[in-house]
Parts: structure tokens; sequence; C-alpha cells
């Protein structure tokens, strides 16, 4: 099953990380430690292996894949071995890589998108591509009438004028060339009306938002174990320090408060309330693509006794993103191998703020992944 990944952002940190990653897992160099997917309860023959993966993308910067991941050696990121030793496969994936198109109109720029999609599903004779936003993080954008109606929209994009943010898109690009997408940031992407609407039309499926690899995950455990145990939350207080590309992008508060409200929802989602407190994202730009998030509970339990809980989580953004960028594409893509479109909401597992109704317990969404899954293998072996 020879599956294209198309990445938007393809030269960031996170892109890099899961192209070394995949092209290591190839050649037998690394475990897949961090691959949910090779779990024994979801490995099976429905999703395409490691060595069917063929990678492409776009990207506004211009720095080789080969430079980017010796950057990313020297700061901790992967091993420099790795680099080293993948560097001949990674310059042929360079070499799929194309500019994101700047030229002429949204509708332009939307059909160069579908040309560079068709042309790569075409040289490399791929059954399918799945197109994966790990871009910067985008701020929520004004509301349009064109958002909500696909007619309106295609009249829109023959204008001048962007109704749209660059994940939708990419998004539209997508459905329009036959891919399905993926938006592993909390951008806007494929939820807006009449991009659900396209996507339905052309039977695809898409998933998102925002990958699931921190504080947030944390959260997806502690917050059921409070509500199951019938303790009241008072407050949840948590700081974010993180550096990179992503940092610097959250520096700026509309892209900072579309992030904060992704990372907020399972609190108030999972207890049933939302109490005191906030999340803070700042940019520390010395700590580079490491993460640093200190939360502080507070909560009551029997009599009303007052307890607290502290934690804090160091971390790898890039590493622990990658396995979970190749988990989704290989998901994604066994799903459209199955006639799913739509939503795909049992991907929830992966997501800050996940599509469909699913709720937010970690728990919970692994059950629905497991028999997600378990009936797409099937689905293979009858």
């Amino acid at each position: 099953m020879r599956t294209g990944v198309w990445l938007v952002g393809a030269r960031g940190s996170v892109a890099t990380t899961s192209v070394v990653g995949a092209l290591a897992l190839r050649a037998g160099l690394t475990a897949p430690t961090g691959c949910v997917t090779e779990l024994p309860a979801l490995r099976g023959p429905a999703l395409p292996g490691f060595t069917d993966l063929v990678f492409g993308g776009h990207d506004v910067v211009a720095t080789p894949l080969t430079k980017r991941a010796e950057a990313l050696a020297a700061a901790g990121v992967l091993p420099a071995r790795l680099a080293d030793a993948v560097a001949p496969e990674l310059a042929a994936v360079e070499a799929a890589l194309r500019p994101a198109p700047t030229d002429g109109g949204p509708g332009d720029r939307i059909a160069a998108v579908v040309r560079d999609l068709t042309d790569f599903r075409r040289r490399h004779e791929l059954e399918r591509v799945v197109v994966v936003n790990v871009a910067a993080t985008e701020p929520t954008p004004a509301p349009h009438p064109a958002h909500h109606d696909p007619t309106a929209l295609r009249a829109a994009l023959a204008g001048s004028v962007d109704v749209l943010p660059a994940s939708s898109r990419y998004a539209y690009a997508a459905f329009t060339a036959g891919c399905p997408y993926v938006d592993f940031t909390p951008s806007t992407g494929a939820r807006l009306p009449a991009l659900v609407a396209l996507a339905d039309e052309r039977g695809l499926p898409y998933a998102g938002h925002d990958g699931k690899t921190g504080e947030t995950l944390l959260k997806s455990v502690l917050a059921p174990m409070f509500a199951m145990r019938h303790l009241a939350v008072r407050s949840w207080s948590g700081t974010n320090l993180l550096g990179g590309g992503d940092g610097a992008t959250l520096a700026e508060p509309a892209a900072n408060a579309a992030k904060v409200g992704s990372k907020q929802r399972v609190l108030a989602e999972t207890l049933g309330y939302l109490p005191q407190g906030s999340t803070r994202i700042d940019y520390v730009e010395e700590l580079g693509d490491f993460k640093t998030a200190w939360d502080l509970v507070t909560f009551a339990g029997f009599l009303g006794t007052g307890m607290r809980m502290e934690f804090t989580w160091h971390g790898c953004d890039s590493a622990l993103a990658a396995p979970l960028v190749l988990d989704l594409a290989r998901l994604t893509a066994a799903a459209h191998a199955a006639g799913r479109r739509g939503a795909l909401a049992e991907l929830a597992f992966f997501f800050k703020d996940p599509l469909g109704d699913t709720g937010h317990a970690l728990g919970e969404q692994w059950a629905v992944l497991c028999d997600f899954v378990a009936g797409l293998h099937a689905g293979v072996t009858r």
C-alpha cells in the first residue's frame, strides 16, 4: 500500500523528525518507541508499513532537510548517528519538497497545491496521499459567509481576498485533489461547514485537531481520575515554557489564544465544569525544541478537606509529536482505503481538541481507537 505523506511545514522540526524517524525505522536503525500503531493492540494488515510511506511537502523556508536534521541532532532532538545514516534517503525526500505557493490569489495558490499533490501521487505511483498539517499555529480567522457554503466558497476563492486561513486552503486543496487531511495543529483546517461538505462530496476522511503530546496528555489522564473519585477540583493552573519555532509563533497573542483555548477544553468537558485557573504559554528561546510545564491542582475531598497536587513535565516536542504524525498518516490512509468519509472521531486519542463526541478521557479514547482499528484490520482479512 504505497502511501504518500504530504507534510505542510515539511522543513519544520516536527516534520523533519518524523521523516528521519520513518527512514530510520525503515532501515531497522531504531525501535518504534512512541508509535502507537506498533503496539500489539493496533498493529495489523490494514496499516501501510513504514517501508510503504513516501514523503513530500510544502514549506515557506528553503533550508535543506539534511541541514535541518543536523541542527536537530546538535540540539539533542535526535541522535546524530541517525541523521548521518539516513542522509542519502533524506536528500531524496528533499527532492520531493516544493515551495509553498505564494503567487496569485487564493484560488491560484490552491490550484498550485492541487497540481503538486497530483504530480506527487503520479510520479511515485502512490495509491493515496494523506496531507498532514504540521505548520505553525494560526490565529482563529474572522467569520465569513463563504465558510458555510461550498458554492459561495468557490466563488469567493476566485477573488483576490483571502477568505480562508492557510490551513483551510490546504484542506480545500487536499479534498480537491482526492486526499485525506489531518490537522496536527489547533488551526482551523477542515473545521468549516463548507469544507466538511466538500470532504463529504469527495468521499474523504479527515482528522484533527492539535496533537496531544504533553501537559494536555496528562490532563486527559488525571481529570477523569478526579471525576471518577468524586473529588472537587477547585483550581487548575499551568504554565508552559517552550522555545523553537512553535514557541516563537505562540508569542503572538492571537496564535497563543487559539492554542490556550485548545488546551483548556479537556478540563471543562471531562469534569463537567471549568475550575478556577488558567493556562499560560511563554516563549523562552533558549529552550529550543524542549518544553516544560508546571501545573498546580487544588481539590477538595470528603468533608471539604482541601488538598493539592503539583506536577512538572519536561519533554521534547518534536520527539513526542513525530511518532504520532506517522501513526495518524497510517491510520488515516487505512480509513480512506476502507471507504471512511468525514470526521474520524475515533482518532480523538491523539488530539487535544478532537473532532466528534468521544470525550476527553484517555482510557475511553483508547478503547474507541482499538475498536476502530480492529474493524479496519477485519475488513482487510475477510
